[in-house]
């Protein structure tokens, strides 16, 4: 049996396409309360090409042999006379060959495992023969995942449908419930389902009005063993009593773990079942390690089994266990299930074996030991402590969750603030910002009286998410110092336009990353050894169960603020002495958050090439001490140094590993900015939809969160594709308010990068007056140094508005600043338009230089609508047509020539789209224009095309 994983929407689309034109056979399997009938019923339903036999399968205990067979012909209209399964078999081949012959069939049978056993093997034959043979019959047999395939069926290819992703959970609760859930609760929901659809719908529930809106409390557990057994019905009838124990102990086991299966001999040896064979069919044995079929089984067996028998399951696995190494950390975790109330000297003993544990269980441990924790002090200590770690882990609800535990007893100011602290973290990396500056503002109070440096921290982190905001008034304001050392407290200068007063070097990406609002709110989290620093704010070791005030390296941080102080100021010549000690100071160790640091005060002074430099670092010291939260964000200042350099490839590469990084640690806000620069990567090569579908997704996260930054960087990437597809009337449209003094002005550090394309779009759409205030607002941009790009940039929207007699010095004068600094795309934008100037003045062997020139700088950098423009207008001023180009593959755009690739390397369309960060319904509609452009009608022509080119070269 073959197999893979498919999410449902991309599954029942591409199923289709493929079922149109070639059919195919598939076995579609998944979890109970997967929703296989529901995907079953949308495929018959919007199968257009030709006629759909669907019938739903009922028990074939006691029926006739082949009764399920005659169930799906009858409904299909048709009999089959046939003494034996495999003659029958055949005849069924027989009429679905000719019911296909005039148009493609499809034939849906649910719960197929419910057939009789001749009928199954008719069914397999059947279908086995389809495939054989290529005749355009489609085949959807749904059968349950938690069993193995029947063997009449276990030839055939499997689908196993996906749980919902979270994303798409938190819709069908807005969908049921009309919108009107809590957003708090509808993270609940979706966590508790884990992403299975009837469980979420079993959730929502049973749920009351008020509970929904988040005026009650929730009952807990949220998914209970009713909700749980109500989802998986019958799944377990008939299992023997001796199997019963050995599942309750396979299910305590993986509680404990936290993965997805466990020691197959600790589980035997504790369920007294070492003998037993075979193995109930929902469990699977692999390299000794025990796991259940389907997850949701697993935990339906654990809740709806009565508390005392689930403790004593723990009592006898903990018995097996050592007490050393992570086997102790386990035996103290099923002990402390064995626990009917607190239990302080149980709690102590997790805690400290926490420092010890690996990730995974160091969070669970930490957990236990709070909830068994009387004291209210230590208690939310432990909880905040397991918060870090589940941040760290990225999951950001279950971090929200325990730091809602956190307050749930009185405890210090100290304490409060230290969770409040990480509650701002927390909310910075997946919330709305504005939340997290009053979470961060909020610590700074509790902590001003004891611990002045993780006071300063919290002010710091409040800065940032002012700035993520588009808030300056509130960014300065955090940042104020009632003594400032370094920089004074006067307005900015005259010079600093009075609409855009803070306008900075710092650009995109440049925003800081403090300890307090690292991907764990500073917590420096000790590795399996136990070393390591304290969380700020609270001073608690998160290895262990120390106590301590971290120790805060204050220059640096100090050095941080004065300059980001300064440039908000506008004072740029007193920021460039903090930032440059920032930089430095962060490059002299391997430590990721310095180094974050470092790379962000690189990229605000404009030191693109020390930017990737300490971005780098931070991401290969992340990934060496196994912070895999640090990574996105590490990912992130790369992409947008390599954006800034003019390197947009290596920035598309860096941005599509962050995004696949910040969506598999739950940081929806780092991930919305990693849809920006994917889409302003995509805008440079002309891939319109796919500019499309990276702006939506950054719009959807930063309008809900109040991302103000990410939103102004998708604006102008929508914006610059408009402009590459020769549509300058819409881009100057769209960048209008985002450039111009009002309340939708774009983000206060960003607006002023999108000004070259508005004035270019503005002088294209016969609009010059409305771009002179623009370019005297990127003059004094220009001015500070801080942009490589600016001072070439400025000369060409200079010389956009300039008279005939200015315009050609002032094109020539940014040729040459352009050679000051790396990148195709800018200097190849200035050739195109003073090559389009020349040829309107009838200069047309300079025109067709100059249009060359940007037609060459367009093709390296993949800009492929732009590089059409540059041709198109070196054809009109009477250059001959180039040859036929570098073969058939010249004919696609680059993000086609990436997909066409890739299936040649015999990837599915899913593997190509994880690898491009676009979804499957993206790379489905790209090959088909793939398959058209290029005359092939298979993806083996599109493999023998592709192989063709490279071995002759002819490729672009």
């Amino acid at each position: 049996m073959t197999g893979q994983t498919i999410p449902r929407r991309q599954a029942i689309h591409r199923l289709l396409d493929g079922l149109r034109t070639d059919g195919g056979v598939h076995v579609v399997t998944g979890e109970p309360g997967c929703g296989r009938t529901a995907f079953l019923e949308y495929a018959a339903g919007s199968f257009r090409a030709g006629p759909v036999w669907h019938v739903r399968a009922e028990p074939g205990r006691g029926a006739p042999p082949l009764s399920g067979l005659h169930t799906l012909l009858r409904a299909a209209g048709r009999t089959v006379r046939a003494a034996g399964d495999g003659t029958a078999g055949e005849a069924l081949f027989d009429a679905l060959r000719a019911a296909s012959g005039a148009s493609p069939l499809l034939v849906c049978v649910d719960d197929a495992h419910l057939w009789d056993a001749a009928s199954r093997a008719a069914l397999g034959h059947a279908a086995a023969r389809v495939r054989a043979a290529g005749v355009p019959a489609g085949l959807l047999l749904t059968v349950p995942g938690h069993r193995p395939v029947d063997r009449e069926l276990a030839a055939l290819p499997v689908l196993r449908l996906d749980p919902l992703t979270p994303g798409d959970a938190a819709r069908v609760v807005d969908d049921v419930t009309g919108g009107a859930v809590d957003p708090r609760v509808r993270e609940e929901l979706v966590t508790a389902a884990e992403g299975n659809p009837a469980l979420l719908l079993a959730l929502i529930r049973r749920l009351s009005h008020a509970q929904l809106r988040g005026r009650r409390a929730l009952p807990r557990p949220l998914a209970d063993g009713e909700a749980l057994g109500g989802v998986t019905g019958g799944c377990l009838t008939g299992v023997p009593p001796d199997r019963a124990g050995l599942l309750l102990t396979a299910a305590a086991a993986v509680r404990a773990t936290g993965e997805p299966d466990a020691d197959a001999d600790l589980v035997r040896r504790a369920a007294g079942a070492g003998a037993v064979r075979p193995l109930p069919e929902v469990l699977v044995l692999a390299e000794g390690r025990l796991r259940f079929r389907s997850a949701l089984l697993g935990r339906a067996v654990y809740a709806g089994a009565p508390p005392e028998r689930r403790r004593a399951a723990h009592r006898a696995l903990a018995a097996c266990l050592t007490d050393t190494g992570a086997d102790g950390v386990l035996a103290l975790l099923h002990r402390s299930w064995t626990a009917t109330g607190p239990a302080p000297a149980l709690a102590a003993e997790l805690a400290a074996a926490a420092s010890v544990s690996p990730p995974g269980l160091r969070r669970r441990a930490l957990t236990r030991a709070a909830e068994l924790t009387a004291d209210g002090t230590e208690r939310a200590h432990r909880y905040t402590a397991a918060a870090a770690q589940a941040l760290l882990a990225g999951h950001s609800p279950e971090a929200l969750r325990l730091l809602d535990a956190a307050r749930s007893r009185p405890a210090p100011a100290s304490v409060r603030g230290g969770a409040e602290l990480l509650r701002g973290a927390v909310l910075l990396a997946d919330g709305p910002v504005d939340d997290a500056r009053e979470s961060f503002l909020l610590a700074a109070g509790l902590l001003a009286e004891t611990d002045h440096e993780a006071a300063g921290r919290a002010t710091l982190a409040a800065a940032e998410a002012a700035w993520a905001a588009g808030d300056p008034a509130s960014c300065l304001h955090a940042l104020t110092d009632p003594a400032p050392a370094a920089v004074p407290t006067e307005a900015p200068p005259a010079r600093t336009p009075a609409h855009a007063p803070a306008t900075r070097p710092a650009a995109i990406g440049a925003a800081p990353r403090t300890e307090a609002s690292g991907a764990v709110g500073g917590v420096a989290v000790s590795g399996p050894g136990g070393s390591g620093a304290g969380m700020p704010g609270g001073g608690w070791a998160v290895g262990g169960d120390a106590r301590g005030v971290a120790h805060v390296r204050s220059g640096p941080l100090r050095d941080h603020r004065d300059g980001m102080r300064a440039v908000l100021l506008g004072r740029f010549d007193r920021a460039a002495g903090p930032l440059r000690r920032v930089v430095e100071h962060g490059l002299s160790g391997d430590d990721p958050e310095p180094l974050l640091r470092s790379a962000s005060a690189a990229l605000m002074l404009g030191d693109v090439t020390t930017a990737r430099r300490a971005g780098a670092r931070a991401l290969a010291a992340a990934r060496t001490l196994g912070s895999s939260a640090l990574e996105p964000r590490a990912l992130e200042y790369l992409a947008y140094a390599e954006l800034r350099a003019g390197r947009h490839q290596l920035a598309r590469t860096h941005a599509e590993e962050g995004l696949r990084t910040a969506s598999r640690t739950g940081q929806r806000n780092t991930a919305a900015h990693h849809h920006a620069v994917l889409a302003l990567a995509a805008s440079i090569e002309g891939e319109r939809e796919i500019v499309a579908e990276h702006v939506a997704a950054a719009l959807r996260t930063a309008r809900r969160h109040g991302l103000a930054q990410a939103a102004t960087l998708a604006q102008w990437a929508a914006a610059r594709a408009d402009l590459g597809a020769g549509r300058p009337r819409e881009a100057a449209d769209r960048l209008g308010p985002l450039v111009r003094p009002g309340a939708r002005r774009g983000h206060f550090a960003v607006w002023m990068l999108a000004v070259p394309c508005f004035v270019e779009a503005t002088v294209l759409a016969g609009r010059p007056e409305h771009a002179a205030a623009a370019v005297e607002d990127f003059d004094l941009w220009a001015a500070c140094g801080a942009d490589p790009q600016a001072p070439a940039q400025l000369l060409r929207c200079r010389a956009l508005l300039a008279a005939p007699d200015a315009a050609d010095t002032l094109y020539l004068r940014a040729l040459d600043r352009h050679e000051e600094t790396a990148g195709d795309f800018e200097r190849a934008r200035t050739e195109l338009l003073y090559g389009k100037w020349l040829r309107r003045r009838r200069r047309l062997r300079e025109a067709r230089n100059r249009l060359g020139e940007a037609l060459m700088g367009f093709e390296r950098c993949g800009a492929h609508l732009w590089a059409q423009q540059a041709a198109a207008e070196s054809r009109a001023g009477g250059a001959a047509p180039g040859p036929p180009g570098a073969g058939e593959l010249s004919r696609l755009t680059p993000q086609q020539l990436r997909i066409a690739r890739r299936v040649a390397e015999g990837a599915t369309n899913r593997e190509v789209a994880l690898s491009l960060s676009v979804s499957t319904r993206t790379v489905d509609y790209h090959l088909r224009n793939i398959f058209a452009i290029l005359g092939v009608r298979s993806r083996v022509e599109l493999v023998r095309l592709v192989g063709q080119a490279e071995k002759t070269g002819a490729q672009p």
